[in-house]
């Protein structure tokens, strides 16, 4: 079976070392910290310029809830627009409605304008009020795959609705687990799930944090050694 790997790219670096590692495609945002916002343009053409493989950028214009204002969601579209000008092979996004079921205008709208691009629902879904229900809608749609912790804050709690969340699947949209998924525990989900895609942001810290440094500067990137790792136990 052929798998993909998808990380989480917050950077060009961690961009590129996710390619270095044996990743298949990234989904590039910034504020990872906020679950990820839309990076910026000259983010987005650094990585379609300097990467051999698939960039999906993040179609989010702020951190907090999946309910977007009018102003909100006439970004979303330029940065879709954008995204597609720019050559990229994907785009990653979700809109709930304030009752929590998913927004099928609007979604719809953004799946015109993404296309030829793949689209991902991201874990929007995850705070959908009935997971059941918003990924038949999904489904609907015709997005090519959804990405869920299984309504957890972690994917390893969320194990048994994402494998729930397959079997409602049947094969006709793609199920990629994320969130804490790590070379330590993917084992686990490859015995328990029968899925092809996984979502990491396989980050660690790097910069400097001594008692001579006045503010600490760690930031998470993500490793080219962790992605090698998660790359080889994907056989």
């Amino acid at each position: 079976m052929g798998y993909t790997l998808e990380i989480c790219a917050n950077s060009i670096q961690s961009a590129l070392n996710a390619q270095a590692g044996g990743a298949d495609r990234i989904e590039l945002c910034d504020n990872m910290h906020e679950g990820g916002t839309t990076p910026s343009y000259g983010m987005i053409r650094g990585c379609v310029e300097r990467l051999s493989i698939d960039v999906f950028p993040i179609i989010r214009p702020r951190g907090g809830d999946f309910v977007y204002t009018d102003e909100e969601f006439e970004v979303m579209k330029a940065d879709v627009i954008m995204a597609r000008e720019l050559g990229c092979q994907g785009v990653v996004f979700g809109i709930l409605k304030s009752d929590g079921t998913v927004d099928l205008k609007r979604n719809k709208e953004l799946l015109s304008l993404a296309r030829p691009m793949s689209v991902t629902f991201h874990r929007a879904i995850d705070c959908s009020a009935d997971m059941e229900e918003a990924l038949e809608m999904i489904i609907s749609m015709g997005f090519d795959r959804v990405l869920s912790s299984g309504g957890a804050v972690t994917a390893v709690e969320g194990l048994s609705r994402l494998q729930a969340l397959v079997r409602q699947a049947a094969g006709r949209i793609r199920i990629m687990p994320g969130s804490g998924i790590t070379p330590k525990n993917l084992s686990g989900f490859l015995q328990e799930l029968e899925v092809t895609e996984f979502h990491s942001t396989a980050k660690h810290e790097v910069g400097e944090s001594s008692a001579a440094t006045v503010i600490p500067y760690l930031r998470s990137e993500s490793s080219e050694e962790i992605v090698r790792e998660l790359r080889t136990l994907l056989v």
